[in-house]
């Protein structure tokens, strides 16, 4: 069942080094700027589960009236039809790096990703940031609405914590978490994330030297015979 849906979306071909990140944090963490930030300097595809659910609402299609009730009902849209959407986009950009921001957003979502999309991420990128300073920026930007609106702030931070630490947790006991301050400006943070994006082309550029070597008969010999 699990071949014939992703024939059904479509895959990569066998033996494509496909790099995959995801980008988690809570509401008003900055993670969408650290995104555009990203994209900007290292080449990557932004992707956003909740923007690619927002675009199929508004198709007429069966799938997007579906996506579309079920939003309007405040309910959660199947993990499966949001793991079908990204390698939809993955597969129709053409790029080989993704950056996926917001998911997995749980539990669901991430074994969703591994039976449908199944491609390691290299990391998660968690932008870490203190309840009240998250608070203080949604407030901030959202100056002019109802003073109760502290109360569905923490509502939404209350479901990123029950919801989505889970799955950074996951991550970080299989050392695939990379934790920055949220709390510092974007441009310190961006600092931090650079750092961190960098050890992927160190790590790539190695991984193609090592290829290049490994091809050429002559370099085997003279490593083995002339090296350290």
């Amino acid at each position: 069942m699990e071949d014939a849906t992703k024939n059904h979306v479509g895959s990569f071909p066998p033996g494509k080094k496909i790099t995959v990140v995801f980008v988690l944090g809570g509401p008003g963490s900055g993670k969408g700027t650290q995104c555009a930030k990203i994209v900007d300097q290292f080449g990557f595809t932004h992707l956003s589960a909740g923007d690619l659910l927002r675009e199929e609402s508004k198709s007429n299609t069966e799938q997007g009236m579906m996506i579309k009730n079920i939003m309007h009902e405040g309910k959660l849209v199947p993990s499966d039809i949001i793991v079908k959407l990204l390698l939809k986009a993955m597969l129709q950009s053409g790029s080989d790096k993704f950056l996926i921001d917001g998911f997995p957003r749980n539990e669901e979502n991430r074994q969703a990703y591994e039976k449908i999309i199944n491609i390691e991420p290299e990391f998660i990128l968690f932008v870490e940031c203190p309840k009240e300073e998250l608070e203080r920026r949604i407030l901030n930007r959202n100056q002019g609405r109802d003073d109760d609106n502290i109360d569905t702030i923490r509502r939404r931070f209350d479901v990123f914590q029950e919801a989505t630490l889970p799955v950074v947790q996951y991550y970080e006991k299989r050392g695939k978490l990379r934790r920055v301050d949220g709390a510092k400006s974007a441009d310190a943070v961006f600092e931090d994330v650079k750092a961190i994006f960098s050890e992927i082309n160190t790590q790539a550029n190695r991984g193609s030297s090592l290829s290049r070597a490994q091809g050429n008969p002559l370099k085997r010999f003279l490593d083995l015979f002339c090296g350290e």
